[in-house]
């Protein structure tokens, strides 16, 4: 049986069905000769059936399934969604850059003077370049996160390894690859698809990812931390405006009171929403695992538990291995070149091909 290739043929193969059902409702001339109530009978019983065999016909068959009638009828739904995701996309990446852009202008004009005014030397020099290093560790990995691809299995015909065939790309897939439906193509290594970079987080800038959400989280936190004292000065300045009589601030005061008070806030909530995010992948990176991969390795945990078997990950070399492969370090000079400071290197091997790619299942 011919089985739809989109959502739009299939809508129209099911009104065609609906409308020879409603051919079927209509009576017959001379149908009530025989008597009423035989025909409605035999009517209804012939509607049943032809109902269920159109209910049928729509997934029934040697190559669809159930599963397949209802990507069918929700393909409007994604369609929607993935567009609408990889709209919002830019949305949220201009949104990134206004909000950092607005709390440097704040440090800047009211945090970094009263710094430089009032603290010793030490911390002046201290606050100079803790802060000016975050600055350019976020600012560079968000950079990089957004314009390195993330990684695509080449759609040239060359030997690859590769676990199955992608049903919408057509092309062979690699170990540990998956298929975006908001960039509409397969990823090498895919972490997820992140609408804050308008990007998808794979092999080659799953580093860059995850360095950025780690500096934006200390960043926040330094910038927290480091105003703690104005805020609750401003917060005590806001709270005299309503007395009676009010106090005499001048323009330039109170918009320095409103400002500090919306940096905290918005920095401390950062740095509690994405510092959970960091401590998330943190925790995938130590057993090897992506964001896709925690769900399959679950699921797959679970099956083989039932079996009476153990499974293990077969990209998991241990939790220090698992960070030196992310971040490149091959020896120990390069926890400092290559992890505290920008750098542009490529990480570990192509993304294709990997030792071990069998998982290992043993025996409990």
């Amino acid at each position: 049986m011919r089985m739809g290739s989109s959502w739009r043929w299939q809508l129209s193969r099911a009104m065609r069905l609906a409308l020879r059902w409603c051919r079927l409702c209509r009576p017959q001339r001379g149908g009530r000769a025989g008597g009423s109530r035989p025909w409605i009978s035999g009517r209804t019983s012939e509607l049943w059936s032809y109902s269920k065999v159109l209910l049928k016909s729509l997934y029934y068959n040697s190559l669809s399934n159930s599963d397949t009638l209802l990507d069918c009828v929700f393909e409007p739904v994604y369609w929607i969604v993935d567009n609408v995701t990889r709209w919002f996309g830019v949305v949220f990446v201009c949104l990134v850059i206004l909000l950092t852009t607005s709390v440097l202008v704040i440090v800047y004009l009211f945090v970094l003077p009263t710094i430089l005014s009032t603290y010793p030397v030490l911390w002046i020099v201290w606050h100079l370049c803790c802060g000016h290093w975050l600055l350019i560790m976020v600012v560079f990995h968000y950079y990089k996160a957004t314009t390195t691809s993330p990684g695509h299995p080449p759609k040239q015909k060359v030997h690859i390894p590769s676990v199955s065939i992608c049903k919408k790309c057509i092309t062979p897939k690699p170990p540990r690859t998956h298929h975006c439906s908001i960039c509409d193509i397969c990823v090498l290594k895919m972490d997820h698809h992140c609408p804050w970079l308008n990007n998808c987080v794979g092999h080659f800038n799953h580093r860059y990812f995850f360095s950025f959400c780690l500096y934006m989280t200390l960043g926040c936190i330094y910038c927290s931390i480091s105003s703690r004292n104005l805020f609750l000065e401003a917060y005590s300045a806001v709270e005299s405006y309503y007395q009676t009589p009010p106090p005499e601030y001048t323009f330039r005061e109170t918009t320095a009171h409103k400002c500090i008070i919306f940096l905290c806030v918005l920095t401390s909530s950062v740095a509690v929403a994405l510092g959970g995010l960091t401590l998330w992948h943190a925790m995938l990176i130590s057993r090897g695992e992506t964001s896709v991969e925690r769900h399959i390795n679950r699921k797959e945990t679970k099956r083989l538990r039932e079996k009476g078997k153990v499974f293990r990950n077969p990209h998991h070399h241990g939790k220090m291995n698992n960070w030196k492969l992310l971040f490149g370090v091959e020896k120990k000079s390069h926890w400092f070149t290559r992890v505290l400071l920008p750098s542009s290197h490529l990480p570990s091997g192509d993304g294709i091909t990997e030792k071990n790619q069998e998982p290992l299942v043993l025996n409990s």
